[in-house]
């Protein structure tokens, strides 16, 4: 050791050290680029309390949030074949679904739970994009009916919250047929009289909107968000014209009739409190 360091004293030192500042320590806000504190924007349920942007929620605080003193149960899905194509193009898709569960500690892009919300019966199925973009294949199709089925029998209100690409591009023809599938499992909840409700949050695309997201008996939308088929930059060179400002925004959609009601996160939970006020559940 040099003479600097034996007559640095412990506090002067301990300043004088640089340290890594944590990944998670912050967050800056796309909207407003104001600073966050990650430990503030978990207790705000990840919305900026400066623009009212509304990041992306993980599934446990959504369901914690959602659910009567955060207290539900988490089913157990159903299991189907994981790679039925055999695909892979940069990777092989096994490789993919194994780094995607790994990163998010899920089985697939979708969990289902059931509980109280109101003291009124719910089954809820929350879509995580962080498990390759929320694409829906034929696990995730399966989850829906499965939550379908659990409602009927529990005579519960179906709440799906998708956030999505779209079709799940590995699994090719057989990801599309989960766009016949769960219209078919969301449809049959409507001749039963069982409430279905769909929250769409930022991005609701692809054949996820093309199918159950956009056929609830109440369809709310969290701010912000991109609700739509294909992407802006797609249209617009397909129809050779400029989109309106806003276009595919859950506020836009809301002009033109597509959706009921646009609702913060923040009066999320008073909201389906109160419509599911109105069902005998």
């Amino acid at each position: 050791m040099s003479w600097i360091s034996n007559l640095t004293r412990p506090t002067v030192k301990k300043i004088g050290i640089s340290k890594d500042i944590p990944d998670n320590f912050w967050d800056r806000c796309p909207k407003c680029g104001a600073m966050l504190f990650h430990s503030e924007m978990t207790k705000s349920y990840f919305v900026c309390p400066h623009c009212d942007y509304h990041f992306r929620l993980p599934v446990k605080e959504r369901l914690d949030l959602l659910f009567d003193k955060a207290e539900y149960n988490i089913i157990h899905l159903p299991k189907t074949t994981e790679d039925p194509l055999h695909f892979h193009d940069k990777k092989k898709y096994t490789d993919r679904l194994k780094e995607a569960k790994k990163k998010t500690n899920q089985e697939d892009a979708i969990i289902v739970a059931h509980g109280l919300i109101g003291g009124k019966r719910a089954v809820v199925g929350v879509f995580n994009f962080e498990f390759m973009g929320g694409s829906m294949g034929t696990a995730v199709g399966q989850a829906i009916i499965t939550a379908s089925k659990l409602a009927e029998i529990q005579q519960a209100a179906l709440i799906l919250i998708p956030a999505s690409g779209g079709a799940r591009m590995q699994e090719g023809i057989l990801s599309l047929m989960q766009m016949a599938r769960t219209t078919v499992a969301v449809k049959e909840l409507n001749k039963k009289k069982i409430p279905y409700i769909a929250i769409l949050t930022n991005p609701t695309t692809g054949g996820v909107t093309a199918s159950f997201a956009m056929l609830a008996d109440i369809t709310l939308a969290e701010p912000g968000a991109i609700i739509g088929f294909a992407g802006s930059r797609v249209i617009e060179q397909t129809i050779h014209e400029t989109l309106p400002p806003n276009f595919q925004k859950s506020e836009y959609l809301l002009e033109h009739g597509m959706i009921d009601q646009v609702v913060s996160r923040k009066n999320l939970r008073e909201k389906l409190i109160q419509i599911l006020s109105f069902f005998d559940l």
